[in-house]
């Protein structure tokens, strides 16, 4: 495996394909397809600066043309409570749209046919997606990094302490890792990297909008709010709210159950979104190169 990352002769591939690969065996093969997909970010980094960029704009629009209009449970129509409490929206919006990464990355390997050279090693099936999975999780905290600076810029604080905050910011790579799974699966259920990039955008945009990433949920039609209680999404970000203290003092949060526990019903969300695309994607992968 690695070398076709270092240019040496590459090993034998393994005759039977019969023989099982160890766990060790299978994360150095992931760390080695990761740091590959890490290099190729680095060498393209229009790539990185593009997706630094609507986060960003997202900050700054929401700030300063929304703020001030919404009504914030507990702090009411205060422009400075609104960009506390958008922030922990954005975040977690940035590190769910690292989906239509993984799926481009992914669908444009099969279609190049890198996939087909993976094959021909003796190296475990999962490793390629593993390894994508892993690059895009480091290029989402390098993204979260900097949108972390200029939200501090447009006035968002943390307000509950260094480890509060790193807490907060495990979950929201949590979160992110589980959707990357996803964006792994449609990568391989896809034709071309354009539509893998369509197909790994076109459904976030109901799921960030229908919780509460911008707007309480109690200014919602009350149909809609317990979609948006149960909604993965609000749980992370009231979670991240709640770990950074950008909630108001008054706020009461909803009864439902990952609104009482967020940080609990954000941890096994992601789990279970792990598990459930993880499975279907290493499926997908062996039936598509086998």
């Amino acid at each position: 495996m690695s070398s076709i990352v270092e240019g040496a002769a590459p090993r034998p591939a393994v005759p039977t394909g019969t023989e099982r690969i160890g766990f060790q065996q299978s994360m150095r093969d992931s760390l080695v397809v990761a740091r590959r997909n890490l290099l190729r970010m680095m060498r393209i980094p229009e790539v990185v600066v593009f997706g630094l960029i609507q986060p960003i704009m997202f900050v700054v629009l929401f700030a300063y043309v929304f703020g001030g209009s919404i009504n914030i449970p507990g702090a009411g129509l205060d422009a400075d409570a609104y960009r506390e409490f958008l922030m922990g929206g954005i975040f977690a919006q940035t590190v769910t749209f690292a989906t239509a990464g993984a799926g481009a990355g992914i669908a444009e390997d099969m279609q190049k046919g890198i996939i087909d050279r993976f094959r021909s090693l003796p190296m475990a099936r999962g490793a390629v997606l593993t390894g994508r999975t892993f690059a895009d999780l480091a290029q989402t905290a390098v993204t979260l990094l900097v949108l972390a600076i200029v939200a501090f810029l447009v006035g968002w604080r943390v307000h509950d302490g260094v480890l509060n905050a790193l807490a907060a910011f495990a979950l929201l790579l949590l979160f992110g890792y589980a959707f990357t799974w996803i964006g792994a699966l449609i990568g391989l259920s896809v034709r071309s990297p354009e539509a893998a990039t369509s197909g790994g955008l076109v459904w976030l945009f109901p799921l960030t909008f229908i919780s509460n990433a911008f707007v309480p949920t109690e200014n919602m039609p009350g149909w809609l709010q317990p979609v948006a209680e149960w909604n993965p999404f609000s749980a992370t970000v009231l979670a991240v709210r709640e770990l950074f203290g950008n909630m108001p003092a008054d706020y009461q949060a909803p009864d439902s159950w990952p609104m009482q526990n967020p940080e609990l019903a954000s941890a096994i969300f992601s789990l279970i979104v792990i598990a459930i695309f993880r499975t279907l994607a290493v499926r997908k992968y062996k039936r598509a190169t086998g």
